[in-house]
């Protein structure tokens, strides 16, 4: 099973995830994604690369202008050190700030600053944010990823600030290449494909950080309410190395947080940061084959043979919304000749309660029996496509040296009933575009 693993003893960035990432492809690949990136219509925006070498270490830097300009800070939200400047600052330590615009992201308050000249700068909410991802010539499930990432970084900042999400605003300086970060990452991990993300426990850094609100600890509160439940550290390294956008895309992809997994590489990527530490700013990330390993499942069945046809159907119903793997019935011979139905359902541990609650409430059973298995999968995926009859849902399913796909029936079905065409003659359609 292709596997990834991301290795964050400096933390992360949008931009360091998207470099390591972006390493992990061949040239051809790197080409492409450029190309679609700096095509994705992010108003402004142009997307390149360069070389970074960080403790001897060799490795690619995300750059991004808006309008020709480099914005230091490509974060959707980051906070300030030591800057002195007759202002409050705010910016990644991964970018030195050199200079004096305000990047805070988070404010929900409008508000004017100086330098040779004024600016005053509108606040983006989190429907206009939307808006501009959905405007983008990106995959549907690429725009979804991206979305999903905002909306934790806005839960995040709501609980930080303690207003409703609908009043949370993000800054405009910085607003694009926040995006281009955010959309780059997400259409990276689309592009890698690995179904199994691992990532390290993740090093917060230490001290303190200034911002508008005055002085904060490290991590941010907005960083540290993202970062619940998922392993952190804490160094002798001085600065903020985890930023809320880093903190929520690792949230939103990364399936499990630890060590390395035995793991046969095939590429490994450096995603270098602007600023110079002690240690290499980097993170670093590693791509190849772990085997699959199955998964522990539960099987209960139970005989039925007082139960009506309807009432089987229902409790179906209920089985698969109470988180039921499978659920099936196979018509059997019970004692006194008497026809009935053997009920399996399948679930996961985790599941196990609401399950048995589910079959003793709506079925007619008095006793449940229980095995355990291992179950061998495919990983699934669905991706959505454009088509000249419109959106079309693909079911993909890779694993053990197989791969499969197939259109979503119903997608195919709602076509058929709307033109008069065939499934079969759609398919044909649509696989010569």
């Amino acid at each position: 099973m292709k596997t990834l693993y991301l290795d964050l003893p400096m933390g992360a960035a949008g931009d360091m995830l998207s470099a390591a990432l972006y390493e992990l492809l061949n040239e051809e690949e790197r080409k492409s994604f450029i190309e679609e990136i700096n095509k994705a219509g992010i108003p402004g925006v142009k997307v390149t690369t360069e070389k970074s070498e960080k403790c001897g270490i060799t490795g690619t830097h995300f750059k991004v202008t808006v309008d020709g300009q480099e914005e230091e800070s490509h974060d959707a939200h980051e906070h300030s050190h030591e800057h002195h400047h007759n202002e409050e600052h705010s910016h990644d330590h991964h970018h030195e700030h050199e200079h004096s615009h305000e990047h805070h992201h988070e404010e929900a308050f409008e508000h004017e600053h100086t330098h040779d000249h004024e600016h005053h700068h509108h606040h983006t909410s989190m429907a206009e944010i939307e808006a501009i991802i959905n405007s983008l010539n990106i995959p549907e499930n690429v725009k979804a990823d991206v979305i999903e990432v905002y909306k934790l970084i806005a839960a995040a900042e709501s609980n930080a600030h303690g207003k409703p999400v609908t009043d949370i605003h993000f800054h405009e300086v910085g607003t694009m290449d926040a995006i281009a970060d955010i959309t780059s990452v997400c259409l990276l991990f689309n592009k890698v494909g690995a179904k199994n993300i691992f990532a390290s426990a993740i090093n917060v850094g230490s001290g303190q950080v200034h911002c508008a609100h005055g002085i904060l600890p490290v991590p941010a509160p907005a960083t540290a309410f993202i970062l619940k439940d998922i392993p952190i550290y804490s160094n002798h390294i001085k600065g903020e190395l985890c930023t809320p956008t880093g903190a929520a895309l690792l949230k939103h992809f990364v399936n499990h947080f630890g060590t390395m997994p035995p793991i046969k590489m095939s590429a490994i990527g450096y995603g270098m940061g602007k600023k110079d530490f002690e240690a290499a700013n980097c993170v670093r990330a590693v791509l190849g084959d772990s085997d699959e390993k199955p998964e522990t499942i539960l099987e209960y069945t139970c005989n039925l043979d007082d139960i009506s046809a309807e009432r089987i159907g229902f409790a179906m119903e209920q089985l698969f919304a109470a988180g039921a793997v499978e659920a099936y019935t196979i018509p059997v011979t019970m004692k006194k000749s008497r026809p009935g139905n053997l009920l399996c359902v399948m679930c996961r541990e985790r599941d196990k309660q609401k399950i048995l609650e589910t079959i003793f409430k709506h079925t007619t059973t008095l006793g449940v029996r229980e095995n355990i298995s291992n179950r061998y999968f495919l990983e699934r995926s669905i991706e959505t496509v454009k088509t000249e009859f419109g959106d079309i849902r693909i079911k993909r399913a890779e694993g053990y040296g197989v791969k499969r796909e197939k259109y979503e029936y119903e997608d195919l079905a709602a076509i058929a009933r709307k033109t008069g065409l065939s499934i079969e003659e759609i398919v044909q359609k649509i696989t010569q575009e």
